[in-house]
């Protein structure tokens, strides 16, 4: 079920989605080569909680951390783990916060050290497709204007918009309808209402848009083993446009 949030709710997401928005500029200031990826997710509980909030993606489903953190290969779910960050490497790092009953989530992909050129093309153009897919966005959009518009600027650059993982509605959980690909028809779907919240992620492949799930129920990594970039916002549509939560 599609919800649309009041004005009281909506400020109560803001907070959450601050909390979002502050854990990512903290882990940006600070993730670097020769930490593990266990340390990264230490950093995010301890900002999260500092902040009086519950990292969302604790226990959720039996998930075993505070976020996602996804180094090169892979798409999204990474375990955080002992494996240790290289230079060279990217790392995505996806999270989500919950404080007074509402979440917020966003992921951002940091560039560790001295990246490849095409490393930082694929991290810069999966950015830009979630700033394309903004443009126009609005009360009475239809909702798969977002997935041809991610789907056509990231293709235009060679790259594969991974099908099996999608968007989503956000809110008092952190999965809510309705689905968000990207991918998509313009003109289809059903019409955005004013009040919604939505979570826009580009999942952007250097190569082939094929994944492989893992045996663990959670990693995800590009079949072809080249790397992969995300850049999430939690959104929030307007009558005449988007205010972005998490920026």
């Amino acid at each position: 079920m599609i919800t649309v949030k009041n004005a009281e709710e909506i400020a109560l997401m803001r907070e959450s989605c601050r909390i979002v928005k502050e854990t990512l500029e903290f882990v940006g200031r600070n993730i670097r080569a020769g930490m593990t990826t266990k340390d990264v997710d230490d950093m995010v509980n301890r900002y999260i909680t500092s902040c009086g909030a519950y990292p969302s993606s604790l226990g959720y489903c039996g998930y075993p951390a505070s976020s996602c953190v996804s180094v090169n290969e892979v798409v999204v779910h990474g375990i955080p783990s002992d494996r240790i960050i290289e230079d060279g490497d990217i790392v995505s790092v996806d999270i989500t916060a919950e404080k007074n009953g509402f979440n917020g989530d966003a992921a951002r992909t940091f560039m560790i050290g001295d990246v490849s050129e095409e490393k930082r093309q694929l991290v810069r153009v999966t950015e830009e497709c979630f700033f394309k897919a903004l443009q126009g966005l609005k009360a009475g959009t239809p909702l798969y204007d977002i997935g041809y518009a991610v789907q056509t600027h990231a293709e235009s650059h060679g790259y594969g918009v991974v099908r099996a993982l999608v968007g989503h509605g956000i809110g008092r959980e952190m999965h809510e309808d309705p689905s968000v690909p990207n991918y998509g028809k313009r003109g289809t779907g059903m019409r955005l209402r004013a009040g919604m919240t939505i979570c826009i992620e580009p999942m952007i492949n250097a190569g082939t848009h094929k994944v492989v799930f893992h045996k663990d129920g959670w990693t995800v990594t590009t079949m072809d083993g080249r790397p992969s970039a995300h850049y999430e916002n939690t959104v929030l549509i307007t009558e005449d446009g988007v205010e972005i939560l998490t920026l």
